[in-house]
């Protein structure tokens, strides 16, 4: 259903840096860069981050919350590593969540700008 999804930032290069590192534990390798927006993908670009200069920073209670698909525990572990190495914080260590109708494996970061972002897979066991 949905495409591809932005995120604003503040300083475009830490960023970069940011998510080279964590979006590689999911499998999305920098395929576009341009002045002001960097995209991420496997084929094409699915995710951008966006210069906005003078952004502040987003506030937690925002809501704002974007979840990334991984293949497995070990990826969304390696996700959380990256983004705690590269600058970010934790909103939520790797772990199974059971929940109503299913049970999932998921770990929740938040990025140099506030953006919160989640790594999830849905182990058999």
């Amino acid at each position: 259903m949905i495409d591809h999804i932005s995120v604003g930032v503040a300083d475009l290069e830490r960023s970069a840096r940011f998510y080279e590192a964590t979006l590689a534990a999911l499998g999305l390798l920098r395929l576009v860069s341009r002045p002001a927006t960097i995209g991420f993908g496997k084929t094409y670009p699915e995710f951008w981050i966006n210069l906005r200069a003078g952004m502040a920073p987003v506030p937690p209670e925002s809501g704002m919350h974007i979840c990334l698909r991984a293949k497995t525990t070990g990826d969304v572990d390696a996700f959380y590593a990256a983004a705690l190495k590269s600058g970010g914080r934790s909103d939520g260590a790797p772990g199974i969540r059971p929940h109503d109708r299913v049970k999932y494996y998921a770990a929740f970061v938040v990025d140099p700008d506030g953006n919160r972002i989640e790594a999830v897979t849905f182990p058999a066991t």
